[in-house]
């Protein structure tokens, strides 16, 4: 993934500031994720160019980054409803089978 993306922080707040790494998933509004069975749609992009576009977490691409050390910011599209992350966390949770 080129550029800065948004990123779905799924660590508890309490981990983030003790270690200044998030753990979460990607985001990207590319419209060819509209059928990438691991990608959800959680809303719609707010930014320049973006707007109207629709926001996909990729449940494939787990990461994590020392977000101090980015400057990272929280996104305009704010937390996500219990329903999408609930779907995103199942989605994930096929993947590596956590539970």
């Amino acid at each position: 993934m080129r550029d800065v993306h948004p990123f779905l922080v799924l660590s508890p707040r309490e981990f983030n500031s003790r270690t200044s790494l998030v753990i979460g998933l990607p985001m990207s509004t590319a419209e060819y994720n509209a059928d990438n069975p691991f990608a959800v749609a959680v809303g719609h992009a707010t930014g320049r160019g973006k707007a109207g576009k629709t926001n996909y977490v990729f449940c494939h691409q787990p990461k994590s980054f020392d977000w101090r050390l980015r400057g990272a910011k929280p996104h305009p599209l704010g937390p996500l409803s219990d329903a999408l992350y609930v779907e995103v966390c199942e989605r994930l949770n096929l993947i590596i089978g956590l539970a």
